[in-house]
C-alpha cells in the first residue's frame, strides 16, 4: 500500500529526503560555527535565567533554534513540491512566476507555510500581483482563479474566500474579486488532491517516511520518532 493515495511513494520520500538532507547539513554547521559566532551576552544571560538553563542546556536549545529556523524556512517549500507532485499540478519552484498551477483546473497559488508569513504592505503587494495575473488579458493566466495558501491559518477553521488585504495605499482594503482568493491549507489540500483529509493523511504518514530514510540512509538503525501522539496533537490544535 503507498502512503498516500495521490502523490507516489517514490516523490513523497525524496522530497522528506530533500528536507532532512537541509536538516542534517544545518546541525552540523551550527555545531562547527557555533563559537565563531558574535553571541549576545545580555540576552543569553536573560535567557538562560528565565529558561532555567545551565549553559550546556542553553547553548544544545539555542543550536536547536537555529537548526528550526533552517527547517522552517523550507517546510513552506516541501508543501508546494508535495502538492505540485499531484497529478494534473505542476511545482513552477522556487523564484517561478507563480508557486503552483493547473492548466487543467485554471488555478494558479502561492503558498506560505503561515498566516504571519507576509504582513503589511506585502499582502496587498501579493494580492496584486494576483490580481494582475488573473484580470489582464495579455496575462499567461487570464481566467484562471489565483489562491494565496496559509497551510497553516490563524484559527482552526477551514476557509475559501476572497483574498481582501488592507492596503495602505489606498487607505482601505483592496477590493474583492471572486478570481483572487485566500485559503487555508486543509482545504486547499482537499481542493488539489480531491480527498478531504488530505493534508491529514500526509502528516499522519510523514513520521513513517522519516523514520525509514534515517533508519536506511543516515546511518542511524535504531531510530524513532518519541512521543509521536503527543507531537499530533499540535496538528490537531492547527486544524481542528
Amino acid at each position: 500500500m503507498p502512503y498516500l493515495s495521490y502523490i507516489t511513494d517514490t516523490d513523497f520520500e525524496a522530497i522528506v529526503r530533500h528536507i532532512l538532507s537541509i536538516g542534517f547539513q544545518r546541525k552540523q554547521s551550527v555545531q562547527v560555527e557555533f563559537e565563531k559566532n558574535v553571541i549576545d551576552p545580555f540576552a543569553t544571560i536573560f535567557d538562560a535565567a528565565v529558561s532555567g538553563f545551565n549553559h550546556q542546556t542553553w547553548k544544545e536549545s539555542e543550536m536547536v533554534r537555529q537548526c528550526q529556523k533552517t527547517l522552517t524556512n523550507h517546510i513552506g517549500n516541501m508543501h508546494q513540491k508535495i502538492l505540485g507532485s499531484v497529478k494534473g499540478w505542476e511545482d513552477m519552484t522556487v523564484g517561478g512566476e507563480v508557486d503552483l498551477r493547473s492548466t487543467s483546473k485554471k488555478i494558479i497559488a502561492e503558498v506560505k507555510n503561515k498566516y504571519n508569513t507576509l504582513t503589511g504592505g506585502r499582502l496587498a503587494d501579493e494580492y496584486n500581483s494576483l490580481s494582475d495575473k488573473v484580470t489582464k488579458k495579455s496575462s499567461t493566466y487570464y481566467g484562471f482563479t489565483a489562491y494565496f495558501v496559509n497551510i497553516i491559518p490563524k484559527t482552526p477553521t477551514r476557509f475559501d474566500i476572497p483574498f481582501v488585504p488592507s492596503d495602505r495605499s489606498i487607505g482601505s482594503k483592496v477590493p474583492a474579486h471572486e478570481m483572487v482568493r485566500m485559503i487555508d491549507g486543509a482545504s486547499f489540500y482537499h481542493l488539489v488532491t480531491g480527498e478531504y483529509d488530505a493534508l491529514k493523511n500526509f502528516y499522519n504518514a510523514l513520521p513513517l517516511v522519516i523514520e525509514k530514510i534515517i533508519k536506511n540512509e543516515f546511518g542511524m538503525p535504531e531510530f524513532v520518532i518519541e512521543d509521536k501522539h503527543l507531537f499530533a496533537l499540535y496538528f490537531n490544535k492547527a486544524f481542528g
